[in-house]
């Protein structure tokens, strides 16, 4: 009796040793490889429980989660005015194809990183020598990041691996050439803001002249219709003092005498040398006077 517990717990053993060697897992951050003899034989992309067999096949697991390759140091690369940069960059990455990696690569990571990064700097040399330091550093590095990334995926879809993206932390100048740099920016900001004082100068004596000479014109004008208009209005009162003359002589000549007073007398400190005899005193002698001399 005890044989046969003894032999059924060996037959127990054995049949847990076979199946764990039998199954395995793949879950949703990684592919597996299934050899068999050292050759590939099947890919697990799926997560889940699968079988295998003791002893003939093994399995190799490959991290499919996006991977970042950090430069260590900065990359010098020379612009099309043959300036030195140094650029900072990164690469985000991932393995798509677990097959192609392991031939490829032979599944190392670091192999696949040395060439992606390889493939990266080729790609930024090329595009920085085609470009202006005023344009890899601020005008058209979303550009020059496109096309590096579209370049690198290309060439690391070959061994399996998929470029997510590439992206320039930092463009900086040596410090040799950054002082001189800055001074000759400086010095074309001063002229172009020289240029606009210039310009807005200009514009402005402009306006004032036009100003001016639209001021001239309408004084003119101006004064042109006030003295047709006190001509007019002289007109017309010549007119009634001609009217009014020539209906009472004598209050008319009253009329203008008084006002001939009322001028003359006006003033304390005035003083008059006339002939009393003189028809100014007319009316000042006889108020009833009826005119004559």
């Amino acid at each position: 009796m005890n044989k046969r517990i003894g032999s059924l717990l060996v037959v127990l053993l054995i049949g847990l040793v076979v199946l764990s060697g039998s199954v395995f897992t793949v879950d949703q951050r990684q592919n597996a490889l299934v050899f068999q003899l050292g050759e590939v034989v099947s890919v697990k992309k799926k997560p889940g429980l699968y079988f295998k067999l003791p002893l003939v096949q093994n399995i190799r697991y490959f991290d499919t989660r996006i991977q970042t390759l950090d430069a260590l140091d900065p990359e010098r690369f020379i612009t099309s005015e043959k300036k030195n940069v140094l650029v900072d960059s990164f690469i985000k990455w991932r393995v798509i194809d677990a097959r192609q990696f392991y031939v490829s690569v032979g599944g190392d990571e670091m192999r696949a990183q040395i060439r992606l990064n390889q493939t990266v700097n080729d790609g930024l040399r090329a595009e920085f020598g085609k470009r202006t330091i005023n344009e890899v550093v601020s005008g058209r590095r979303e550009e020059i990041m496109s096309i590096i990334r579209s370049k690198a995926d290309q060439d690391a879809r070959k061994i399996g691996v998929q470029v997510v993206d590439v992206r320039i932390k930092r463009v900086d100048l040596p410090e040799a050439v950054s002082e001189n740099v800055y001074r000759r920016m400086e010095a074309e900001r001063k002229q172009v803001a020289n240029e606009l004082r210039s310009t807005g100068a200009a514009e402005a004596e402009k306006i004032k002249a036009d100003a001016d000479k639209q001021k001239e014109v309408i004084v003119a004008e101006a004064y042109r219709d006030a003295q047709r208009v006190k001509g007019e209005g002289d007109a017309k009162a010549s007119a009634v003092y001609a009217a009014s003359y020539g209906k009472n002589p004598e209050f008319y000549a009253f009329y203008r005498s008084m006002q001939a007073y009322r001028e003359s007398f006006k003033s304390k400190s005035d003083v008059m040398v006339l002939d009393p005899s003189a028809d100014f005193f007319k009316y000042m002698k006889n108020p009833r006077a009826a005119g004559g001399k």
